[in-house]
């Protein structure tokens, strides 16, 4: 009996249910909606990168144009300086002769005149030596400021004389212009060399040559700044007092004192060319006759 109710017994007994493990990988640490937030934020890193591109490369393309504006204008202004120059060395082989050293120096007015018959004179310098062009004269002091001495329109312009003078340079005062240019130097931009009293004394002459053959040198006595409403562009006196007060006049507003006879009888040649600095100022370089070949 007691047997048989410890079988009934044990037989009665539950069996404990059997734990198996799980074989599936747990997603470690990983948490619902994990990979939808990983997504959007690769997505959103693409957009900033895409973001970027865009931004840089409209910079570039921005970059790109300010370069090719700037090299366009660059050009644009530097052509007229090339082409000027150009044509002035052609106008110096077609009528100009001189040994190597610069001496002998002539000027075959028949050349120069066939190519334009405002021609009045040839002005040179020993230095700046660049100075060394032909002189033209028209009905105003206008139409020489863009035109060269080929009639070209060019900011160079010509070297040309005031149009109140007499060709033949036998005025008390004869007026002759010429541009000031910041690249090159061409033209009368070397005058300003004459800022300078050292300058002036190594090199205190300039020559005019004339269709008549004559050479003149003319010797500086004034050079400096002045207004271009000033009398020093005056170019009529009325007696040989109101010129001698104009020549003190240039004389007291020159940069340095230059020790050379003025006198009422006296012939002079006054250089004239912008400042660039403002617009009514000029830089006025004033020589008297102090010679004829």
């Amino acid at each position: 009996m007691d047997r048989e109710e410890n079988k009934k017994t044990e037989s009665g007994k539950q069996k404990r249910p059997v734990h198996r493990r799980n074989n599936r990988r747990k997603s470690a640490g990983r948490k619902p909606g994990h990979s939808g937030r990983t997504a959007a934020s690769k997505k959103k890193r693409q957009q900033k990168r895409t973001r970027f591109n865009v931004i840089s490369s409209v910079i570039l393309v921005i970059a790109v144009c300010v370069f090719v504006f700037s090299l366009y204008q660059l050009v644009t202004m530097l052509i007229p300086y090339y082409s000027g120059g150009k044509i002035y060395d052609e106008i110096k082989d077609l009528a100009i002769t001189a040994d190597e050293d610069g001496s002998g120096f002539q000027v075959d007015f028949d050349a120069l005149l066939k190519e334009n018959s405002d021609t009045v004179a040839w002005i040179r310098f020993d230095e700046p030596s660049i100075i060394s062009y032909p002189v033209v004269k028209s009905a105003d002091n206008v139409d020489y400021l863009t035109k060269t001495f080929t009639a070209d329109d060019n900011k160079l312009g010509a070297i040309f004389m005031d149009y109140r003078n007499s060709s033949d340079f036998s005025d008390r005062n004869t007026f002759i212009y010429g541009h000031h240019l910041n690249v090159g130097g061409e033209m009368f931009s070397g005058l300003l060399e004459y800022d300078s009293e050292s300058f002036c004394k190594e090199h205190p002459n300039f020559y005019i040559y004339t269709p008549d053959g004559k050479v003149r040198t003319y010797t500086v006595f004034s050079a400096g700044i002045v207004k271009d409403t000033s009398d020093n562009y005056k170019i009529e006196y009325a007696s040989d007092a109101e010129y001698e007060e104009y020549l003190k006049l240039c004389q007291d507003s020159s940069n340095y004192r230059v020790d050379v006879e003025l006198n009422a009888q006296s012939q002079i040649v006054s250089l004239s060319t912008c400042t660039n600095i403002r617009d009514d100022e000029r830089f006025l370089v004033q020589g008297v006759l102090t010679a004829t070949d």
